[in-house]
């Protein structure tokens, strides 16, 4: 399957995932507003799900996806599959026993990962009361990220990429059963949500695995090389492949002692910036994989290298006028979304504010996601983990010297600056180690994106001043002046790209037919 028809399986049904996101965010910005029911919650949603990207999505699928593929180009899909068997036996069983420790010291470690909340009482209960019934979703994703491993490495991607839909239905769901109940109500509804649908995307995947002729046997856990090699690759890329994870966990910390709102205000800020990093981003990072592994590990280095160089322009065209635009008109946006209901104007601009600053980090984020993958093909996942050390350092202190001047939005802006670090350092490594090397096609196609990006700027500018009056109007009025600025700044960004050359038609439709 060529990168763009994979790229596209996976961010197609991303976008359905966070297009629905955006409505359970909606609904939960009209129901819980930015109190301190919602700040509970979303550090109950945002826990277990850290966990999920940093060790079942992000150390496993890093460490397993590489050795699977080999396995399955060397001995088989028998073999491989047995190693799978043994694999999930592994985390499996691991994750039962830390989960179990983490609901029963939940208390205890609240005080760690919002220790802000130990001054207010009411957050602090609430927030371990619902993250005891959210953390078995660890648990049941790390099932789901073994399971659409198998099925990445088969280059079927599509049920892995649809499986967060079936999370957003259901709480879409809980909230609209909530609706008219005491807030503490509808923070505990939405967290048994949470928890059923880890549950009901396990037996998804389950069934696309059987559809798939792929069937795992539940095997008792053998200590084979493979696996040693696995757990060996899992606990460095625990840090690796989820530094990001990392620093939201750690701007959480730090706003937990900030005015109650401030932990939504990043949150909603955090949902809006990722749509572009989990369309383009992530569908890259998944897609590109299991490519760059098998293309290495057959010797082909310069393949890899223009695999890894169309994945970066397939990413960039789409992110560079993502960023831009979030950064122009990011309270256009957020009063659009959010601003209605309990969420109020001074809480849309609050959210726009951090938007903005996280959004001058999305190329990063973006570059990240692709950059990784050129380590994790080679089994090694020491060096994005030392990296990640430094970047979260920086996060940290940063963090801490901007909350005084910036509150909340100091967070944002350290999160970005870290992320730009990050991605550099991982990009001059590789370079230094002459396992990548940017190509004319690259230079030329990305300066033609920013002249584009830099037209789209002025009319997005412009189209807003000229649309004050709809922006300060009825919900209705806003949502039609924000369609006009997308619509209108996304079409010259197109024409733009097209003129300067950042994308031609005919490549695309190469490699639609590309093998």
């Amino acid at each position: 399957m060529s990168l763009i028809k994979s790229v596209a399986t996976v961010g197609g049904y991303t976008m359905v995932s966070r297009v629905l996101g955006f409505l359970r965010d909606i609904l939960m910005a009209t129901i819980l507003g930015a109190g301190p029911v919602a700040d509970a919650f979303f550090v109950a949603f945002r826990i277990p799900n850290m966990f999920r990207r940093l060790v079942a999505e992000g150390a496993f699928s890093a460490a397993f996806v590489p050795m699977f593929a080999r396995r399955l180009e060397a001995d088989g899909k028998d073999i491989a599959l047995e190693f799978a068997a043994h694999s999930l036996s592994f985390l499996v069983g691991f994750l039962l026993i830390f989960s179990s420790l983490f609901m029963i010291f939940m208390p205890f470690m609240m005080e760690f990962l919002a220790p802000g909340f130990a001054i207010d009482s009411e957050r602090f209960t609430l927030a371990v009361d619902f993250t005891r019934i959210t953390f078995p979703y660890l648990t049941a994703m790390a099932i789901v990220a073994l399971l659409g491993g198998i099925l990445n490495a088969f280059y079927k991607f599509a049920a892995m990429a649809a499986a967060p839909i079936l999370l957003n239905i259901i709480l879409i769901g809980c909230l609209l059963a909530a609706m008219g109940k005491a807030e503490s109500n509808v923070g505990m509804i939405l967290s048994w949500g949470v928890a059923a649908a880890g549950l009901v995307q396990v037996a998804f995947l389950i069934l696309a695995c059987r559809h798939n002729g792929i069937h795992i046997r539940i095997a008792r856990p053998q200590m084979s090389d493979n696996v040693k090699r696995l757990l060996k690759l899992m606990l460095p890329g625990a840090l690796g492949a989820g530094v990001m994870q990392i620093n939201i966990l750690v701007g959480t910390i730090i706003a937990s002692y900030l005015a109650a709102g401030s932990i939504s205000y990043l949150y909603y800020a955090d949902r809006v910036y990722q749509l572009p990093l989990g369309v383009i981003g992530i569908a890259v990072g998944t897609a590109l994989l299991p490519l760059l592994s098998r293309q290495i590990r057959a010797g082909e280095n310069k393949t890899a290298i223009n695999s890894l160089n169309r994945a970066i322009e397939l990413s960039m065209l789409f992110t560079l006028p993502a960023g831009i635009a979030l950064m122009i008109i990011p309270e256009q946006i957020t009063s659009v979304l959010f601003q209605h209901g309990e969420f109020s104007a001074d809480d849309s601009r609050a959210t726009a504010s951090a938007l903005l600053a996280f959004s001058a980090g999305l190329p990063a984020y973006v570059l990240v996601k692709i950059l990784a993958p050129a380590f994790f093909a080679r089994e090694d996942t020491t060096t994005p983990v030392i990296v990640g050390v430094i970047a979260m350092a920086t996060n940290v202190i940063l963090s801490l010297l901007l909350i005084g001047p910036f509150a909340h939005v100091g967070i944002a802006m350290a999160t970005a600056l870290s992320s730009w670090l990050n991605a550099l350092v991982l990009l001059a490594l590789l370079i230094l180690r002459n396992q990548y090397g940017a190509d004319t096609r690259l230079y030329k196609r990305l300066l033609g994106m920013l002249l584009a990006s830099a037209g789209m700027a002025a009319a997005l500018w412009f189209g807003q001043e000229l649309l004050t009056a709809q922006f300060e109007g009825e919900l209705i009025d806003r949502i039609m002046a924000l369609l006009l600025l997308i619509g209108g700044g996304g079409g010259i960004y197109v024409v733009g790209a097209m003129v300067t050359g950042a994308a031609r038609l005919s490549d695309v439709k190469a490699m639609l037919t590309r093998r």
